[in-house]
């Protein structure tokens, strides 16, 4: 389920309804300085779609009419998902838009989740604040690997934070172990040392600290 901390309600959102002219949509984007907000029906509880300022632009430089309603360029109408869909499905139905919009369970405009406060999210899972130093292990596929290597790391240090990364050019994974503030460059020397010892590669070490 998506964390409702993450979701920017109705009430704060700038939005306007299905029967709002190109014309007055336009003026409302550039009062807002938003590149698109959303459309919802004459209740103001149904989605629609969206509206962006790039399309009005073109349609009004191609001599369109612009006392058409907004209907008459809708985007992503089919763009949007449940508040309790599973986090991961936001990525993939994210990716191409600068946000994509929530319903409620009644499937009802609750909000939208943008870029922004999923960068935000990934920010805070990486610690930058309370970690230091961040080692990328080259992990293959084998068994008990990914436990084999927290056990050696935990032998010198605490983990704040595990990103697990699949590249396509390359197998195996690539597994980002984040450790605390307080640990210092020796002690992830003594880190490297005992995971090359045990087979497993350190291809990079990055300081979180280092301007």
């Amino acid at each position: 389920m998506i964390f409702n901390s993450l979701i920017k309600p109705k009430s704060e959102l700038t939005t306007i309804t299905e029967d709002t002219t190109l014309e007055e949509a336009l003026k409302i984007l550039e009062d807002s300085g938003y590149r698109c907000v959303p459309v919802l029906d004459s209740t103001k509880t149904m989605f629609r779609g969206n509206i962006y300022k790039m399309h009005i632009y073109r349609h009004k430089s191609r001599g369109g009419d612009m006392t058409l309603p907004v209907t008459a360029l809708l985007k992503n109408s089919t763009k949007f998902i449940s508040i309790n869909a599973y986090f991961y499905t936001v990525f993939f139905a994210i990716r191409d838009l600068p946000y994509i919009t929530v319903l409620d369970s009644q499937n009802h405009f609750y909000g939208i989740l943008t870029h922004n406060s999923l960068l935000e999210l990934l920010a805070e899972a990486w610690n930058v604040n309370s970690g230091r130093y961040v080692l990328n292990v080259h992990v293959s596929d084998e068994r008990g690997d990914l436990a084999h290597i927290t056990k050696e790391i935990t032998r010198f240090s605490q983990i704040v934070n595990v990103i697990s990364l699949d590249p396509d050019d390359q197998p195996g994974k690539q597994v980002l172990f984040t450790l605390p503030a307080e640990v210092d460059r020796e002690r992830v020397d003594k880190i490297v040392k005992r995971l090359n010892k045990k087979g497993f590669e350190v291809t990079e070490i990055e300081d979180l600290h280092h301007q």
